[in-house]
């Protein structure tokens, strides 16, 4: 077995969340007695290969010095950017490299990820020697179109896309400059990765690692949390 390193961990967190039309971002809501947020970094601080955490925020984030895990020296706040993959790359080049070869980049919004599921992509990507990407197959029948349906898509080889996401720091660092000096629409980090045609491995996770968008997403989440997932 190869050997883990110590990773660093980019958690962005930035946004407003503006689809859950709440009095706050949904990562400060409340999910089972502790904020998204709170739920998010219990799950990753479980995995100890995981040891310095750089928590993207917005620059008059009100929020976070209020939670008792801002007093937690494992955890680093910075400046987020417009948008997520500006957030990441503020994160990356604060990151030595040398310390922390591999980064791991998750939701703040994913609190039900498992702990399993985050070593077994650990693990992957390390034995491997390329980054990856927790994903799971696409069960449902695919439709294309907008208001009416103009043909099905075959499901077969599409995935749903999920964090965390792990790639080497440096490569993913200069990959993220590059597509964003480019005007590269980068939606996760893998994106820009495919985007410079290097491999990412897809490593099969649960689908319960929901991302909370919508209110009724919240009550679901509470549903896994609540039953031990």
């Amino acid at each position: 077995m190869t050997a883990i390193p110590a990773i660093a961990t980019v958690i962005p967190a930035a946004g407003v969340g503006k689809r859950m039309k709440a009095d706050k971002p949904k990562q400060y809501l409340q999910l089972c007695g502790l904020t998204v947020l709170e739920q998010t970094l219990f799950r990753l601080k479980q995995v100890p290969a995981l040891q310095q955490f750089f928590l993207a925020l917005s620059p008059d984030d009100p929020y976070f010095p209020e939670l008792p895990v801002a007093l937690d020296p494992q955890i680093q706040r910075l400046d987020g950017g417009a948008e997520r993959a500006n957030s990441v790359l503020n994160a990356l080049v604060q990151i030595d490299e040398q310390l922390y070869p591999w980064v791991l980049v998750h939701d703040a919004a994913r609190p039900v990820v498992r702990v399993s599921d985050i070593e077994l992509l650990i693990d992957s990507c390390i034995e491997a020697g390329q980054g990856g990407i927790l994903a799971t197959p696409v069960r449902d029948t695919m439709k294309r179109g907008s208001t009416a349906v103009e043909h099905t898509v075959d499901r077969v080889g599409l995935w749903h896309a999920y964090t965390p996401q792990l790639f080497p720091t440096a490569l993913l660092r200069d990959t993220l400059q590059q597509a964003l000096a480019q005007g590269v629409a980068i939606t996760d980090e893998a994106s820009a990765m495919e985007w410079a045609g290097l491999p990412v491995l897809l490593v099969q996770g649960h689908a319960d690692n929901i991302k909370i968008t919508q209110a009724e997403d919240l009550a679901l989440a509470a549903f896994y949390l609540e039953h031990s997932v």
